[in-house]
Order: structure tokens, then sequence, then C-alpha cells
């Protein structure tokens, strides 16, 4: 299955890519995937390093082999693009502390060592280059080496008119609009000058992000007129050789010349960094890396295939313009649920091809669909066999060396983001998803990991500042969070970011230029955390206050994307808002032909709530995990063997089980099972943002949250939301206070029996305003207000107010039994 989810709903969604819409998105697709007569073509490789201890140099050289684009002028200079810029601290002493904790890393910025580590080596049409500058050409008349520095290199833009990265501007603006700043300005202004010194390095040495970016047109396999070229950087290694079917995996048939390697480590082989694809032969445990060339012709039909067909119509009808897909990058575990990727550049093989991938975003933008993909930034697979881990038979290659470089809750390892290479392998990976697959954005994973060096673990933020501005506060990864924006906003200016933070780092959504750190909406975590933490109390232990609290607890001028529950909820180990709700009675009372229990009843009515008033105080973009809008009653599991992890631990699995590795679409879809009302109210309250636009507007009041009454009222635009969530307490003629005269007609109300709920309100019923204050509102009309249910009013554009006020018909009140109480602490497997 393609991990997913199911919707984003976003104020305003153009396409990035309309071009793709075209019929002739797959010609320029397939010129990166041409198809080669020679049996180099889809060939498993590996790239074979070995290492001495004792061999050192400070060469700086670059093969002859470079790629150049056919017809193009050459007129960079390598020596220029890979002169070794000096990155100086020039900030007070005060900050020599946080400059050696952030900045000294012992291959920081290296440009020297990152010249000379280059290697390149060729089939018999061209060259193909791994790390640590070497040459070799597997045909017998090329077969000498030429290593020289001095070539011009130009590397041009796709595009007719290139596009433009806005440069820094003063980085002042976060002081006006947050006061409270100014007392950390010495650490605020020296992140800004450490983020303004990269630019101008990147734009002296690199040519600029647009050129830093683009990595994957030098680094990895890349092709020309002559052939193929594989260039990585791997400055531990000593030599180098690429092996594969092509070679009958000889790594003796294409040995590279030693440059300037130094490791302790022994001899490794590794799948190249910059693999665009990888694959998992059943009953192995490392990947093989693909070159991939396939020949024109029919995608296979797979599971990226069904999720175009199938579910991208299905998000489409529920309302969502978004869809944000996790676990897109290649990982080695299939329940690690995406995040320890091993190979950044490579879309996981387990649900089909590149081709079908692309089909998938194009399908999506058809229907009018952004489509984001769930980036891993923060860390990477601890493999060495088929990840980044040791990949030049150092511990500090590609991340930090040590304790530092090891995350010891997640078992993964933690890049450095103050090394040279690292930024334009992180940043050529963001603008590679972008410029080759199409993607619209990215959630960013485990922000709040990357920019604290104890990655938020243990550690209780308060909101006070002291917490965000001091030496525990990774500069080099804020830095780079500001480079990716700067580099995603300038190049595609509607892509959307959104970081996942838990600490409420201020300036989070400011821009770069500004002095923030550029994202566009920060997911608002703790939410769902708060609904879990409420449905382990009793009804009349929820407070009104603190539910408000949480929703709108998010700073000013902040987007965010709120959602009820995450996709953590759905795993192994944790249960969704309708399990906790409903437990065990969801196996045996969903049927319409059968009796409910008073736990169903109160389940679906609060899921409900819960949903409506997420989305309706929570931010400005709402998010559902797929299948949870119809109250999926069972978690995701994967196909999994048993596991031996290195400290002697076995991990059970599930005999590679693809029971519960799907989701139960047909649940929603049946009109004879209760969860079909629980899908048309999530499909409701899209259709009401679309129409209404309430998330995003600049008008909202919170009139009430009283605490006895358990019932909370606010505005959004012209629309005033009516939550009583007492579990037996119904008003008739209840006062609702509003700001705007006029006549009300309710435009959504959970208690429908569309929604399977028990029909008590008249729609028909009219609701005209009376003059007067009521809860600091200066207007005010009479509702009723049954137990446990969400009703929604519209302002009627050009009707006055009429003076005389009025009660409010309604139907004949349903008794609604008590329901028992129950403990939620014990999970009952199904």
């Amino acid at each position: 299955m393609v991990y997913t989810i199911s919707g984003i709903r976003f104020p305003v969604v153009p396409s990035l890519h309309k071009s793709s819409l075209r019929g002739d998105r797959r010609t320029s697709s397939y010129s990166l995937f041409l198809k080669k007569s020679n049996s180099f073509s889809r060939t498993s490789l590996y790239a074979k390093f070995s290492h001495d201890s004792e061999s050192k140099s400070s060469t700086i050289a670059e093969s002859d082999k470079v790629l150049i684009p056919e017809d193009q002028d050459i007129s960079a200079s390598v020596k220029d693009q890979l002169e070794t810029p000096e990155i100086i601290s020039e900030d007070a002493q005060s900050f020599q502390k946080l400059e050696d904790l952030t900045m000294k890393d012992e291959n920081k910025y290296n440009l020297d060592e990152a010249a000379s580590s280059y290697r390149e080596v060729g089939d018999g049409q061209g060259s193909v280059m791994s790390s640590s500058p070497v040459d070799v050409n597997t045909n017998a008349q090329a077969n000498k080496t030429s290593v020289h520095s001095g070539e011009k290199v130009k590397i041009l833009s796709d595009e007719d008119k290139p596009k433009i990265i806005p440069p820094p501007g003063t980085g002042q603006k976060i002081y006006e609009i947050d006061s409270f700043l100014k007392a950390h300005s010495q650490h605020l202004d020296f992140r800004y000058g450490q983020y303004k010194r990269i630019r101008e390095e990147i734009d002296k040495y690199e040519g600029g992000l647009d050129a830093f970016s683009r990595g994957y047109e030098k680094l990895g396999f890349t092709r020309s007129a002559t052939g193929i070229t594989y260039r990585e950087w791997a400055p531990g290694a000593k030599s180098a050789a690429l092996v594969g079917d092509f070679n009958n995996w000889n790594p003796n048939a294409d040995v590279m010349t030693r440059i300037h390697m130094n490791t302790p480590s022994g001899i490794k082989d590794s799948i190249p960094a910059w693999i665009k694809f990888s694959v998992q032969a059943p009953g192995e445990i490392p990947y093989n890396g693909i070159y991939y060339d396939p020949p024109e012709e029919e995608p296979k039909i797979n599971t990226y295939a069904n999720f175009r067909d199938d579910v991208l119509p299905r998000i489409k009808k529920l309302g969502y313009n978004a869809v944000q897909i996790m676990a897109i990058q290649e990982h080695s575990y299939y329940a690690s649920f995406g995040y320890h990727v091993t190979n950044f550049f490579a879309p996981s093989s387990r649900f089909g091809t590149p081709e079908d991938l692309k089909s998938l975003i194009d399908r999506a933008h058809e229907l009018g669909l952004l489509v984001l993909m769930d980036i891993v930034h923060s860390h990477a697979s601890n493999n060495t066999l088929d990840g980044l881990n040791m990949f030049d038979g150092t511990d500090g290659h590609y991340f930090h060396p040590g304790s530092r470089g090891y995350h010891w809750m997640w078992d993964s390892r933690l890049f450095n983001y103050g090394s040279w290479e690292v930024l334009r392998y992180l940043l050529s990976n963001a603008r590679w998803w972008l410029d080759e697959y199409k993607f619209d954005g990215f959630r960013f994973d485990g922000v709040t990991s990357m920019m604290y060096t104890h990655h938020g673990l243990q550690v209780s933020f308060t909101g006070n500042y002291n917490e965000y501005f001091g030496f525990a506060t990774d500069v080099d990864a804020v830095v780079y969070l500001m480079l990716v924006n700067d580099l995603i906003h300038g190049l595609f200016p509607e892509a959307v970011t959104i970081g996942e933070d838990v600490s409420g780092m201020p300036t989070f959504c400011v821009p770069t230029q500004d002095g923030g750190i550029g994202f566009n909406y920060r997911l608002h975590m703790a939410i769902a955390d708060k609904w879990i933490e409420l449905l382990k109390k009793k009804d009349e232990d929820w407070r009104m206050g603190d539910i408000v609290h949480t929703l709108t607890n998010r700073r000013w001028l902040e987007k965010c994307v709120a959602y009820a529950e995450s996709h953590d909820q759905a795993l192994v180990g944790d249960k969704t808002l309708a399990f906790w709700l409903m437990d065990k009675d969801m196996y045996d009372f969903m049927a319409l032909d059968r009796p409910s229990t008073p736990l169903i009843d109160r389940g679906i009515a609060l899921h409900k709530m819960i949903r409506l008033i997420t989305m309706g105080l929570g931010g400005e973009g709402y998010l559902n995990f797929m299948g949870n809008e119809f109250g999926h009653p069972e978690w995701i599991d994967f196909p999994r063997g048993e596991q031996h992890l290195p400290n002697g631990v076995v991990v059970p699995g599930n005999n590679n089980s693809f029971d519960k590795c799907r989701r139960r679409f047909d649940l929603g879809d049946a009109e004879y099972l209760r969860y079909h009302g629980m899908q048309e109210f999530d499909q409701a309250m899209q259709h009401l943002e679309e129409s209404y636009g309430f998330m995003t507007s600049e008008h909202q009041y919170i009139s009430r949250k009283n605490e006895g009454d358990k019932v909370i009222i606010f505005e959004r635009d012209n629309l005033v939301f009516v939550f009583n969530f007492h579990w037996t307490n119904s008003y008739s003629d209840y006062r609702v206070g509003c700001l705007m005269p006029g006549k009300y007609k309710i435009v959504l109300d959970s208690d429908d029996a569309l929604f399977g709920g028990f029909n008590r309100i008249n729609h028909t019923a009219e609701y005209f305003t009376s003059e007067g204050w009521y809860d600091d509102r200066p207007r005010s009309f009479l509702v009723y207000a049954p137990c446990r249910t969400a009703v929604v009013y519209a302002l009627v554009d050009g009707v006055d107010s009429e003076p005389v006020e009025q009660s409010v018909e309604v139907e004949q009140p349903v008794e609604v039994e008590q329901p028992v109480e129950i403990e939620q602490s014990v999970e009952v497997e199904p």
C-alpha cells in the first residue's frame, strides 16, 4: 500500500505544474529515462569503495569526463566552482561558544576536500563517476586517465527564462512582527548572518542556489551525448569501483585510481548516494541500486497506479484539495513507515516504478489536487549496506561523527548541516522531487529534531524565548531550513512547505528575507495529543476553555495545518479516535439494521464534533489521515518478517501478512453501515469550507466557552458555530451572540440523519437577530442546541434583521440514553 494522508484542505490551490496536464508531459520526462541498447540499462549495481587509513592527499583535481549538456557553451571554470571559500565567523566574542557548537565541525564547508573527492567511471560510451576524483573508462582505447583542473563547465536551465531566487533581505522585520524577539537579537542576527554568509558563498562558488541545487545533474547517474556518467562524493574512500551485472560484478573490472581518501574502515559495497531507484530482492536484507532506463512501454500496474485510479477520485469527491503522500523516499524497513530513508532520490519500489508515481501525480493535477511529499531530511537510516551510513567508510561523511550524529531514540543517523556537500545533497534532493516528479511542495518531517541539539527529547517547551535562542539551538540546521525554503519558494513560488515542529519556534513561518525560517505552515501537532488526553477522561471532566486554548494557541500571523488525529494513531500500538471512542462495539453495532449502543451513539456524535471544531478553530489548513473520515476501526500493520537487531534483540514479525495492510474504504461507502454517515459528514465539512472559506477568514471571535453548559460558540467569517458537548442536556431558545445583523440559516448540522444523527433540529426554521449586547457581541439570536451536536449557522445576504424576537421551532427531541462510563485505558484487539 502507499502510505498517505487522504487529504489536506488549503485556501487556494493553484497547480505548480499545469503543463503536466498536457499530453507532452511524458515526452519531457522520458528524456531522463531513454531506452539504452547496451546491457547497462536497468542494471543492478553497487559502488565498491576501499579504504586506507594511511593515505592522505590534498590534490585538487577533476576528471576530463565532465557532463556538459549538448550544444551548450562551456564558460564556467571548474576551478572557480571548487575553490575553497573562507567561512569565518564575524560575530561577537560572546557567541564563540555557539559558533564552536554549530560551525566548527571537521569538514565544515571544506571545498578543497570536496573538490578532490569526486570519482568517475564510465561504460564504453561515456563516463560514470564516483567520489574522489578518478576517471576509469571500460573502453580499452580510453583507459588513460586525464586528471587536471581548470576545465570550464556551464549547466544551463532547461527553461527558456531562468527562475530567480530572491536575494536575502535585511532580516529585521521579525522585530516589527514580534517585539519580544528584540531581547534575543544577538542570536537571531547571528543566525541571519550565517544564512546570508552561506547564500553569498553559494553565489560565489556555485553560481547560486539554482545551480547548487542541481547536484543531481552532475552527481549520481547522468547522461550525455557520449554515454552515461556516474559521480559520487566520498572523501573517505581510497579507491572505488563500479560493479554490477554489466561487468559480472567484478570489482577489478572498473577499478578507479586512488586520488585522495583516508579511512580507518575496510572495504565495503554501497549503493550510490544519488541513486534514483533501488529494490530489495525477496529474502534479502540490503537493497540493490538500479540504473533505471526502461524502454518506452506501458507502466506496470501496481500500487501507485491503484492509488491513482481508486483513491485520488475519492479524495477529490470528499472535498479535499491537496494530498500528502508518505514514505515516498526509499526506506529499508517497511514497518518504519518511511522514516528510515536509505535512498533519498529514489521513490519506493514497493509501490511501483518512477513512471507510476509520475502518472499518479499527473492524475492528481488533472483533478485539481496539489500533491505534497512527506520529505525526510531530519535523519537517515542507520543501515550501512544500502544507506548513506558509513558510505565512504567514515563515520562523519554525511553525518556528524560520534554521538552527535546518532539519534538514540530513532536509531538513525543525523546529518551534518554544516557540511558544504551535505547542503548540496539535501538542497538538490528537494529540488529533484519538485523538478522531476512535479510535487507541489513538502511536509518536512522531524523539524524539531533538526533545530535543537537535544532534538526535543525529554524537553517541555513552555514558550519562553530562551528555549529557542540559545546554545541548544542547532544554527546550522536552522540555516539549512532557511536555505531550502529560499530554494523552494524562489524557484517554485506557489509551492507549499509545512514544517513538523512541536516546539513552537518563533519566526518559523516568517519569510527568510524578513529574518524568519520561511515555512508556509506549521503542523499544529498539539491538537491531536489533546484529543487523546481528553478521551481518556470522563465527559464531565472536559474543559471547554482547555479545548479552545489548544486549538487557538498559535503565533500571530503564523498559518497552521490542524488535524484531529495523526497517522501514528492508525499504526500498531495506538488507536484511532473512532476506536478510542467506540472500541470493540465497532465490530458488532455499526450496521443500521441492528440496534446501536450508548457507546456507539456517543462515539459517532463526538467524532463529528471533534473534527468540525478542529477544522473550525485549529488553523488555516485541515489535514485528515486516509480512512479516518469514516472512523476506520483498525490500525495499519505492515507485511514484515522477524527482525534481528545488532544488539541481539529480536523484533517479532507477522509472517509477512497483508491482512491489515489496507484501508477498508468499503466500510465508508456502505450505506447500510454507520460508517457511511460519518464519511458523509466529513465530506460536508470540506464542501462547507469550499463554499465559505472560513478557515482563512480574518474574522474569528470566540464568544462563549461555558463550562457549566459545556457549550462553545465562535464566529468565523459570516458563520456562527455552536457546539454543545454536554452528554445529556439539550437547550431550547439558547441565545447565541453574533456580530452581523440579519437572518441566519443552518448550513451544517451534525445531528442530521444523513450523518447518523437523531434529526432533532428543524432545518426550515429561520433565525433573525435582535439588537443588544450578549456575550460581548452587539446582536444575538435564539437556537435549539441538542446534546452532543455541532451546528453551523450562515448569514443570509440581503436580509434585514427583524425587530421581534422569535422562538425557534424544533422537532420533538429524541430520548438519548445516557452512555455508560467506560475505561479507555485498555486496548482491545480486534
